[in-house]
């Protein structure tokens, strides 16, 4: 498969040979399987002292004929806490169980429960990272994703000369301007928005789209807030297929070449 080496104003330079992984199967089963291993959950739960920090002292026994006992007096067998005593009489209070004031919590969720992790073969892992780039250079793909693409025109993946790298913010989005076209460069420029709803109150006020994904090489360096940056190093699943596969992506001439000796 040969595509064209695009310089930064969007013109062919000339023709590579890409790496075999970009026309390998598409196996979306093996992508969604890895992607729902690689899914994670903040993990979270009460504090391993809630309902026990209190100032009150005294710790009281349930045996007969013991100094500070429960025995006798008629009372449900509860933990309590003392505060206060005043000869042989005490002042106490139900405490740390969960039906009492300031008790902990029944049942809370366990840090342990959060931390399961499901096991993928390294076979699989290899499938699902070469299906993944093989679906940035197949157009079906792409056009399924973006609803707003109706007939992709140009040539996928976008292959780009190292040099762009180089360049300032203002003149590298002119450039990726015109490498991607008016309308995909609208596309790939990610976008911050409120969220409508009640999601908004619970720790999720923006959300944003995945925009262009630009793979860069070992010794090349990238900061745009704008785009997503990856090193082909260790480009993964989650990167290039994360909301499905077939994202826009634009590899630098040396990133295709570290990807190819990569994936061997």
């Amino acid at each position: 498969m040969k595509t064209q080496v695009l310089d930064i104003n969007g013109q062919a330079k000339k023709t590579i040979e890409l790496p075999k992984v970009f026309e390998s199967e598409i196996r979306e089963d093996i992508v969604s399987k890895v992607l729902e291993a690689k899914k994670r959950q903040q993990p979270y739960s009460p504090s391993p002292v809630a309902g026990k920090q209190h100032a009150a002292k005294g710790k009281i026994v349930h045996k007969r004929h013991s100094w500070r006992s429960g025995y006798g007096r008629g009372q449900s067998r509860v933990p309590r806490k003392m505060f206060s005593q005043k000869g042989t009489r005490f002042n106490w209070a139900a405490a740390e169980v969960p039906q009492a004031r300031g008790g902990m919590r029944t049942h809370p969720p366990k840090i342990l429960h959060f931390l399961k992790k499901l096991k993928i073969n390294k076979k699989e892992y290899k499938i699902a990272l070469e299906s993944a780039l093989s679906a940035t250079a197949n157009k079906k793909f792409i056009e399924k994703k973006y609803e707003r693409i109706e007939n992709l025109s140009k040539e996928v993946p976008f292959v780009v000369e190292s040099e762009i790298l180089e360049l300032k913010t203002k003149q590298f989005l002119e450039s990726l301007k015109k490498i991607l076209g008016d309308n995909l460069f609208l596309i790939a420029v990610k976008k911050k928005t409120i969220r409508s709803g009640k999601g908004k109150l619970r720790g999720r006020r923006y959300k944003s789209n995945a925009g262009l994904l630009i793979v860069i090489g070992k010794n090349e360096k990238l900061k745009a807030n704008n785009f997503d940056v990856a090193q082909a190093k260790t480009l993964n699943t989650t990167d290039l297929a994360g909301g499905g596969l077939g994202r826009l992506t634009a590899y630098t001439e040396q990133a295709v070449k570290e990807l190819e000796e990569r994936l061997k």
